[in-house]
């Protein structure tokens, strides 16, 4: 439940970025300034990314991994797989 908390937490956090990012265009701030604000919320929407994934893996991933459901192991799998290809896509 703390881990939930804490990621909602961030997302408002990211949140009122954005807004700030919004913000900094609206008033032709230095694009380099933008740049850094912008890098600095994918980094913390990335941390969140890597909170949620390892909850996965402790969770989703070990039942599947030690259920009797090969199709749902090979679906867990699959799927970890899949977000990281996606991940990697530019």
């Amino acid at each position: 439940m703390a881990d939930k908390e804490d990621n909602i937490k961030r997302l408002k956090t990211i949140e009122g970025h954005i807004r700030g990012v919004q913000r900094m265009i609206g008033d032709d701030i230095y694009c380099i300034d933008v740049i850094r604000q912008i890098n600095a919320i994918q980094s913390a929407l990335n941390k969140i990314s890597i909170n949620i994934l390892d909850s996965h893996l402790n969770s989703c991933l070990i039942s599947a991994v030690r259920g009797d459901d090969i199709d749902e192991r090979e679906k867990v799998l699959r799927e970890i797989v899949d977000v990281f290809e996606a991940a990697t896509k530019v």
